[in-house]
């Protein structure tokens, strides 16, 4: 199983020297990924009476793809997004800068893509938050194409594309799109179209229905489960002791990877949250 990060975006600011060493840090440290959260922008709970959200106007967030290009040339790590909240955003334009990651990574990026839940955030970037499942399927289809074909020609219910193509084509033909699922259609979404997923929840009897849900959907689309892959989140808490055995326990669930999230863990600064990733590390040895 392949262990990695969650970059604590609302945690480390806009200092690019920081996000360098962070990245560099965590390589240093053995661990194989870095995972990146994405919000656009944040709603103002001034403005929207009666909103809630994890995260709000205030809340800092590196755009994912910019992020990850910087990152592309200071470490080795895969990079991840954990996930793209894909119908807020122009599918093609989605594809280009995928396929551009892809490429300045060598292949070392996955394309994790999810939902959302800010309908705040799709209004200020001009898409309808109602269809976001629906359209999600079909995006996913538009940017294979885009990855794998010279010139596409395409006439869906969402999208239209006529003899037009990417240049150049990634590395990854096409790059592994995993899912954000945390819902029964979510649960058959990535079984019939992922090759991954991430749960939105701990080991036990909700992460194994939602396993059976992801198996039975691949399997009724005549796809190999076996090849699906499946990442957990694991939150540090200062015990590494706790950490390693979260670890242990995503591996015994049948986890392919898993990634350690140090965001709001009380860590001030870049150090304490490497500090804290090393106690981790050496927790696993």
């Amino acid at each position: 199983m392949r262990i990695g990060v969650v970059f604590p975006q609302t945690e480390l600011g806009g200092d690019p020297a920081v996000v360098r060493a962070y990245g560099q840090g965590v390589e240093e440290l053995g661990y194989t990924h870095i995972l990146a959260y994405d919000h656009v922008v944040g709603a103002d709970p001034d403005i929207h009476h009666g909103w809630w959200g994890p995260y709000n106007i205030d809340s800092t967030f590196h755009e994912p793809f910019v992020l990850f290009g910087y990152l592309a040339a200071v470490t080795s790590l895969e990079l991840v997004t954990g996930v793209i909240i894909l119908p807020q955003r122009q599918t093609v334009l989605v594809a280009k800068q995928a396929a551009e990651v892809d490429l300045l990574t060598g292949g070392r990026f996955r394309l994790g893509v999810g939902l959302g839940w800010n309908a705040v955030e799709y209004e200020a970037l001009g898409e309808k938050f109602t269809n976001r499942g629906r359209r999600s399927e079909e995006q996913v289809e538009v940017m294979r194409k885009l990855w794998t074909e010279r010139s596409v020609t395409f006439n869906g219910k969402h999208h239209t594309v006529t003899g037009a193509g990417l240049a150049p084509l990634p590395t990854q033909r096409p790059i592994p799109v995993w899912f954000g699922a945390a819902s029964d259609r979510a649960y058959e979404r990535a079984g019939r179209l992922g090759d991954g997923w991430f749960p939105m929840m701990e080991p036990g009897p909700g992460l194994d229905y939602a396993r059976e849900q992801v198996v039975r959907a691949a399997t009724v689309a005549g796809r190999d489960a076996s090849d699906l892959g499946m990442e957990g989140r694991v939150s540090w808490t200062g015990d590494a002791d706790k950490t390693a055995a979260d670890i242990v326990a995503w591996k015994a669930a049948g986890g392919t990877h898993v990634s350690v999230n140090t965001m709001k863990a009380g860590l001030a600064n870049v150090d304490d949250h490497l500090a804290a990733l090393e106690r981790g590390a050496a927790g696993l040895a």
